[in-house]
């Protein structure tokens, strides 16, 4: 069987990246490629994008896509400053002895981005690898990519980052100490902290789950400063476990998967108000997670 190699960042492993490694299966068995930390991240920092999965969560992502293997480079200014050929001889051949490379279109590399699928196929049979070019997935008119889903959620527009990703999107931190202020008026949350590279859904509530080591409960999770109650505070993203009671999950590791936009966030004249449109979602969030 044929070592085929598929390359490229794969961050979130959406739609058109499961494309990808379904056409380079047909080919052999594969390795995917990928890079961390984002190759932007180290050549232009002020332009470097939040993750849509961790590099952990990537490699399960890609494995449960069909790869059989995940290489990660760690990309460091260094590794920025490979010739395409050094790339090629480095990587491609001399680490992972690639006899068939899989790349997207828009694919680029080696120093300055001076390489391109073309270069590939023009060297290719003096390195002795075949190149297969996959057309970019589009969705709607548009290029299924990861800063499209991206843009999705910071809009808040989870459903339809959902369906590109082919999955629900998450986030995942320790339970940490808030202003309990949820316990106070009866809806305890956990309040999940979380990395800067985080991609955070627009402010407001959502329906979706929450899950604790073995347990997932239906969940309203909640982004944003509570403006209800005075004082200034940091963007927070909390869950309630619908019809929990009694949970502690301090300290322990969170993971909430977004399905649902149920509203935007509002300020509410009084605590009265809150707990009647808290409510309100709640019986929402429970008629579409809890079965």
């Amino acid at each position: 069987m044929k070592k085929v190699v598929a390359i490229g960042i794969f961050d979130g492993v959406h739609a058109g990246h499961q494309q990808m490694i379904s056409a380079a299966k047909l080919i052999g068995d594969v390795t995917v490629l990928t890079f961390d930390p984002h190759p932007t991240s180290v050549i232009a920092p002020e332009r470097a994008p939040t993750q849509l999965a961790n590099v952990k969560d990537r490699i399960k992502l890609l494995k449960a896509a069909g790869a059989s293997g995940v290489e990660v480079i760690n990309f460091n200014r260094d590794f920025s400053l490979l010739s395409p050929d050094q790339f090629i001889e480095d990587i491609l051949i001399g680490r992972l002895a690639a006899e068939h490379v899989v790349v997207g279109e828009n694919f680029n590399f080696g120093y300055k981005a001076q390489g391109t699928p073309k270069y590939l196929g023009e060297v290719g049979p003096k390195y002795g690898f075949g190149l297969s070019v996959i057309k970019l997935k589009e969705d709607h008119g548009s290029t299924i990519s990861s800063s499209r889903i991206r843009t999705l959620i910071i809009d808040g527009q989870i459903e339809r980052a959902n369906d590109l990703l082919t999955r629900n999107y998450y986030l995942k931190g320790p339970v940490i100490h808030g202003e309990k202020r949820g316990r106070e008026i009866g809806y305890p949350t956990a309040n999940i902290e979380l990395t800067p590279l985080a991609t955070i859904p627009a402010d407001g509530v959502y329906a979706g789950w929450l899950t604790v080591g073995e347990n997932k409960w239906g969940a309203a999770i909640s982004i944003g400063t509570n403006p209800t109650f005075a004082g200034a505070r940091g963007r927070q993203v909390e869950a309630y476990a619908i019809d929990q009671v009694g949970l502690d999950l301090y300290d322990q590791e969170a993971k909430i998967d977004f399905g649902f936009r149920l509203r935007d966030t509002l300020k509410f004249d009084a605590v009265p108000e809150l707990l009647e449109q808290m409510k309100k979602d709640c019986d929402q969030a429970r008629k579409l997670t809890v079965k």
